[in-house]
């Protein structure tokens, strides 16, 4: 991985701007941005993908595959993360002495234009994002915004806007944001992840404690997560409101129904209450509407005005997205990769499948997660009726000996209802055979898994 260089300052002029892994949702967001700012984008990413297509018609010029030659005669290089030292593009760059750019560095650049309001957490800061900006906008606000994946309602992850507020789903992995020069900070939870960067879970808490202290305005942090309760105990930031279903949360949830595909429930705020129903399900989306009301409210908005804005809310691509049905059984993809979002998914799909089964073909995503959390990713996983492992999506990292998909389906209690598939090429085949009319088969992981939906669809034909 490429260490993340702050130190280099952002030019005046950014001319023409190559991105090295230009398909990764902030990467792409922050593509889109440039495009409409009307400078000239090129990329590079290891393989296409929508977010790829989808810039490509606005004009970027996109080189599947790593080559030094990519780099052409741009001016300014930004990177990510997830990058290697070796990589040829970000060598050359670094030859001709460009102005090499980690993504938040850019990020933040292009976000100092507006009150930026930062949200993190472990989960659920996609669609807590989404929740923020639909609030804004539809209470006259017209926020900018990057987010990590596409705002259904907007068919698209980012925008300019004309208002004030500038609305990011921060980056917790890498530690870089805490390199925002952030106005709000919202807190979804402080569920233990990334830990093969940290090394600790107090060394992650830690830095959502620096990520929360440096806001100049306002923090909103979940009252119910663990997590974030160990964190809040620690700040001593003059303006915190928490959100949950805890009796002394600010902005407190009541009464979830998430017993169908839309989940209802109450929320209480300084002595007003609102009944309010989503058009997403889940248990988990009444609290995240709830800490995106936090946020409106934080700001000045009025929380029954704000409450009804959030419920407007349509969802973000690949979170319970539905793609199909052959032959009565319905084709899902969900972004979930920890086993918190796992049950999370699970429960709500669970709530809107009634009678029917769920076959969830899960594609576990790094080598580090896959070893820290296999037994963790089976007991989630065991909320299905059937279970495909496919094989890891390495993404950054290098093989592990040993560490496999087996190393979650050789976990489960139920041997019954897990099958190691290693081949993407038979998976298919196994999850349509286990589905029958009524049933959900969900894709689910970060990786390239989405990919396999036609393919699923083909083979319930067949």
């Amino acid at each position: 991985m490429i260490k993340p260089d702050y130190s280099q300052p952002v030019p005046n002029n950014l001319g023409k701007v190559h991105f090295v892994g230009i398909g990764g949702s902030g990467m792409s967001g922050l593509a889109r941005l440039l495009l409409g700012m009307g400078h000239e984008v090129s990329g590079s990413d290891v393989r296409g993908s929508d977010n790829i297509t989808a810039l490509e018609a606005l004009g970027a010029k996109i080189t599947i595959g790593h080559d030094a030659n990519n780099l052409g005669n741009a001016d300014t290089v930004v990177v990510t993360s997830a990058l290697w030292p070796n990589n040829p593009e970000y060598v050359l760059a670094k030859e001709k002495g460009l102005p090499v750019l980690h993504r938040s560095a850019m990020l933040a650049h292009l976000a100092s234009r507006g009150k930026l309001i930062a949200v993190a957490g472990a989960h659920g800061k996609t669609t807590s994002t989404g929740m923020v900006v639909t609030g804004l906008d539809l209470l006259g606000a017209d926020p900018s915004f990057v987010n990590g994946g596409v705002i259904q309602a907007y068919g698209a992850s980012s925008a300019f806007g004309t208002g004030e507020h500038f609305v990011i789903e921060a980056d917790e992995s890498d530690s870089s944001f805490l390199h925002y020069d952030t106005d709000t900070v919202l807190i979804t939870n402080v569920d233990p992840d990334h830990l093969d960067h940290f090394g600790s879970l107090e060394a992650f808490e830690g830095e959502f404690v620096k990520f929360a202290e440096a806001a100049k305005n306002l923090v909103v942090i979940s009252s119910d997560d663990p997590g974030a309760v160990r964190v809040r105990t620690k700040l001593s930031h003059p303006r915190v409101l928490t959100f949950g279903e805890r009796p002394d949360a600010d902005v407190r949830v009541t009464s979830i129904d998430a017993s169908g595909p839309k989940v209802s429930f109450e929320l209480a705020y300084l002595g007003e209450k609102v009944a309010l129903q989503l058009i997403i399900p889940g248990a988990h989306n009444a609290i995240n509407a709830a800490g995106a009301v936090a946020v409106l409210v934080g700001h000045g908005f009025d929380f029954v005005k704000s409450a009804h804005a959030v419920s407007s809310f349509e969802g973000t691509v690949r979170r319970f997205e539905l793609h199909g049905e052959r032959r009565g059984v319905k084709v899902y993809d969900d972004f979930a990769h920890h086993p918190t979002e796992v049950v999370a998914a699970l429960k709500a799909a669970r709530a809107a499948v009634g009678s029917g089964k769920i076959i969830t073909v899960f594609q576990p995503h790094l080598y580090s997660r896959t070893r820290i959390f296999a037994q963790e990713f089976a007991d989630a996983l065991a909320l299905s009726d059937q279970v495909v492992v496919m094989d890891i999506y390495a993404a950054r990292e290098d093989p592990e000996p040993g560490v496999t998909g087996a190393l979650i389906s050789d976990r489960f209690s139920d041997q019954s209802k897990v099958h190691y598939v290693p081949l993407w090429k038979d998976t298919p085949a196994v999850a349509a055979k286990l589905a029958e009319s009524g049933d959900f088969i969900m894709t689910m992981g970060c990786g390239d898994v989405y990919k396999m939906v036609p393919e699923l669809l083909e083979a319930l034909e067949q």
